[in-house]
């Protein structure tokens, strides 16, 4: 009779792990979309409203979510909306990091996010920290699953952002 519970936890635990997981494809996909949404709201709207439906989210497509949320900011008119949205993207990237601290992905979102925010607004308060995770992760070249393309594009927007010293530079000019 112990099996029985067992094989029900074992169950359960599956069904957990495979919830709001994206395929890799689909992942590709989003991330395109992604890039469509920078210069269309009615794509922001539709992708978060899709994102948000999606039960049990992992780390990565939590963070995709705060992304859209600061989409939202930024093609909102009203300042107060945009503040809002600012703070919930962040509020969202936060969660997000304490599932997957590591995730080198996830940081350069908050990483972005923060950068682009006014720094008059006192929201910028994780710029230090994601980019020495950053660095550490082009430091270990340990990139986990982002492709070539993400790696090459993320040491290039650090080296623009021009918030590296010329230490972190140099190692980010290795994969730029």
């Amino acid at each position: 009779m112990i099996k029985l519970p067992f094989l029900y936890l074992l169950l359960f635990a599956s069904i957990n792990v495979c919830k709001a997981q994206l395929s890799p494809r689909e992942i590709a996909v989003l991330k395109n979309d992604l890039v469509r949404a920078v210069e269309s709201s009615k794509v922001t709207d539709s992708l978060y409203e899709k994102l948000a439906k999606l039960p049990g989210k992992t780390a990565l497509v939590t963070a995709y979510a705060g992304t859209l949320e600061a989409l939202k900011a930024k093609h909102s008119w009203k300042p107060y909306n945009k503040i809002k949205y600012v703070k919930q993207a962040l509020k969202t990237m936060q969660g997000a990091i304490n599932v997957d601290p590591h995730n080198m992905e996830i940081r350069f979102m908050r990483f972005s996010i923060e950068h682009y925010t006014p720094g008059f607004l006192g929201l910028s308060k994780n710029l230090i920290a994601d980019r020495k995770e950053i660095i550490k992760h082009y430091q270990n070249r340990n990139f986990g699953s982002a492709n070539d393309e993400l790696v090459k594009n993320v040491a290039q927007f650090m080296i623009d952002s021009e918030r590296c010293t010329p230490q972190e530079i140099t190692i980010l000019k290795k994969f730029s």
